[in-house]
Order: structure tokens, then sequence, then C-alpha cells
């Protein structure tokens, strides 16, 4: 009779899933369990991360083999989106770094989780068993990487009381950690996974530059629920660090007492140009437009120009067009004069000036022009972005074509875009 197959939950993360056949199915991103009163949490599968950064479940019963740092499966994975069902608890996501109480040979101590094992017992069946701790609260990251190390130790989940408790306020370094080489949109639908309690603290980890990001991908009942759990300051400096439309789209969304708070606490030119696009419809091109496409002026290089959308902050919408006007060049800019589109730029010679390379031909936008107009246009031009300007024009801003898309997609396009399977569910 084989000996139990125990694996620290920590070191699955990563790792790449096979099917019986040797062909790739994925990577392990984080283990399912559940609590029951009286025995031992059991482990009810993991979520796997497959082609399209689709999450999905891999029930235990179909895990053969956790050896040679591969995980091995065997049978048909449904491949609809995984949902975490009220009863089930993310390993990865939200007991590591959880405050606990452990019994040890020192006596009762209060200690972090830094990890979970798992146990495949000779019945088959997969269970939580150990938990590796470690003495005190948790820990920053300049302290992790001290060579002051804390007292660590492994005890029996018997011993272990709060494991399954939601602690008052619990770090999310650790978590970050998992999520470091997620783009904005990948770690926007991860946290979006995450219990409501766990996306705060996650949100309130990060940055103001890397959370303004992903809010800028989260459905807007999300982006609410964050920006309302961030102190005024900070809701302030975030929504400076978002792209202006962005902004104002979120802004909209609230009440009009809080909005002007949060104005009066940004800096005034980002507050200006959020303002300005507060009055527009939100279906107009004024509403949909960035205040910050490319401009720069006729006598400007075209190395100049290639230098500018090199950028590696500016988005890749905004990265494929320069717009050229008089001065001033901050929107309302001097009049406009036209466009260059980043493949022209690359059949010129670098010291030619931008002037002489203009597209006059695409009408610019007036900002009362309607969604549906702007979709029309942007598809008949071919164009990535179009220029936005007023009655006597001055550049305002631009529209882009990933901004009309956001509007004319289904209200939970973002929720629902790995919906494949109506019906289905896991386990």
């Amino acid at each position: 009779m084989s000996a139990p197959v125990r694996v620290f939950v920590a070191r699955l993360s990563g790792l790449d899933v096979f099917d019986p056949l040797g062909d790739r199915v994925g990577r392990v991103r984080d283990v399912v369990v559940t609590f029951a009163t009286g025995r031992r949490p059991r482990v009810l599968g993991m979520v796997v991360e497959v082609a399209g950064k689709r999450r999905v479940f891999v029930p235990m019963t179909r895990v053969t083999s956790v050896e040679g740092g591969q995980v091995i499966t065997t049978g048909l994975v449904n491949m609809r989106r995984f949902e975490q069902r009220s009863n089930e608890t993310l390993v990865l996501a939200e007991l590591i770094e959880r405050s606990v109480t452990a019994r040890t040979d020192k006596g009762t101590v209060e200690a972090t989780v830094e990890d979970i094992a798992i146990e495949k017992d000779r019945t088959r069946d997969w269970s939580v068993t150990k938990v590796f701790c470690r003495e005190g609260g948790p820990q920053t990251a300049l302290a992790r990487l001290s060579r002051r190390r804390a007292t660590t130790f492994v005890v029996p989940v018997e011993d272990v009381t709060g494991l399954h408790v939601h602690t008052e306020q619990q770090s999310a370094a650790r978590l970050l950690e998992a999520y470091e080489d997620f783009k904005p949109a990948d770690l926007a639908e991860a946290i979006t996974d995450l219990t409501p309690k766990r996306r705060l603290e996650v949100a309130a980890a990060l940055d103001d530059e890397r959370l303004a990001d992903v809010i800028e991908e989260l459905p807007e009942d999300a982006q609410i629920e964050i920006l309302a759990s961030l102190e005024t300051d900070r809701a302030a400096d975030v929504l400076e660090a978002m792209q202006p439309d962005d902004a104002a789209d979120l802004l909209s969304e609230l009440p009009e007492e809080q909005q002007e708070q949060l104005l009066m606490l940004m800096e005034p030119d980002e507050a200006a140009d959020l303002r300005r696009l507060l009055a527009y419809d939100e279906n107009t091109a004024g509403g949909l437009m960035t205040t910050e496409p490319v401009i720069l002026g006729p006598e400007a290089s075209i190395a100049e120009a290639l230098a500018v959308v090199r950028r590696e902050e500016l988005p890749t919408a905004l990265a494929t067009t320069v717009f050229v006007t008089r001065g001033p060049h901050e929107t309302p800019t001097g009049r406009y004069l036209g466009m260059v589109h980043i493949q022209r730029l690359l059949r010129e010679p670098p010291h030619a000036s931008i002037g002489g390379i203009l597209d006059r031909d695409v009408d610019p936008l007036e900002p009362t022009a309607q969604l549906g107009e702007v979709a029309r246009r942007l598809a008949n031009y071919n164009m990535i972005a179009l220029p936005v300007v007023d009655e006597g024009g001055h550049l305002l801003g631009a529209v882009t074509v990933d901004d009309v898309l956001d509007h004319i997609l289904p209200d939970h396009w973002r929720t629902d875009r790995h919906e494949i399977l109506p019906g289905a569910s896991h386990g």
C-alpha cells in the first residue's frame, strides 16, 4: 500500500499541468479547500490558468500525480471560468498571511500562516494536514528580506485556531508577489475572483500607478467599491494616475458632492481636464475622449516623435498617432493641423519634421458627435484614434478604438468574457 502524498501549496503555484498524453493544459494558480466542523479541511481541487488567461477548476479527483515539478491530470477539464462558491476558500489568495493562534511545544503563540500542506490519503482523498507558521504578525516586504529571521514551525492543522476566521486586516504582500508578472487586465480579473474583503486588501497593497491601471480594467461596480474603500486623499491620487477618460467615467458614477471633494484634492491641471470631460455626455466624442493624446508642434522631428510614442507608459492605442497643433500643446491646444501615423514615421528620415507629412484627409470629430457616429468614423477610416476639436479648431482630445469598444460591448463584458458553457458548474 502506497504511503500518503504530501505537498505544500506554495510550491504548487506556477507548476505546469499536463494531461495523460503529455500535452500542457495550463498552470496552477491556487488550491480550493472547504471547511467543516470536526474534520480536517477538505481539498476540492485546483484553480488552473489555461490559454487566454482563463481560470478553470480541476477537481482533485482528476489529479493523478503531483511529482517532479508538474501536475498530471486525467479526463476532460471543464473550461468554464472558475467562480468561487460561498463555502470555498482559496489557499494562496485567502489563507496565506492569515493571523492564527497555534499550539506548539513552547505553548500557545500568535502566528501568521506562511504555507499550507495538503495530503492525499490511502482512500485517494486530499485534505489539509499541516500549517507552516511564522511567529508574530504579518511582515513587510523589507522585513522578509532582512537577515533577521522570525521563528517558523510546522504544526498539525488541528493545533491551529483561526484558520477559517476572516481576520480584521490581512496582509496581501505574498499574494501580490504571485501576481507580480500579471498585466493590469489579468490582475484585474484575478482580484475580481476574490472575496470583496480580500479584493480590497489587495487594492490597498498596490501602489497608486498599479492600482490605477487595474481599476481601469475592472467592472464598474468593482471600481466604485475600491475607490470608496480608499482614504479620500489616496482616492484622488489614484484618479490622477488613471487615464483622464477612465477617471471621468468613474467620477461620473459618484454623487456630485463626492465628485467635487475628490476634484478639489487633485492637482488643478488634472482636475480641469476631468471637469471638461464631465461636461459631456458619456456617449459622445467629448465624453469618450482622452485629454492626453500625443501632441507635438509641426517643427518637431520624426526622431523626436518616435521617441515620444516609444514611451513604455503610453497606452498602445495612443502610441499609434501623433496629433500636430500650434502651441500650446496641452489640451485645449492651439489650432489643430493634422495627424501623423506611426507607420509613416517609420518610413521617413529621422531628421525631417513631422509638419511635412501630415494626414489632413481625416475630418476631426466634434465633441458632441454621438457614439454611433464615432464608431462608424473609426471603421470607415480604419483608424485607431481620431481627433476631437472645438468650433475654433482647437484640439480637445482624441477618441481611441478601445474606449469605443468599452461603450458598445454589453455592460458586463469584463466579467462575462470567458463564459462559453452556459449553465455549467465546477466540482
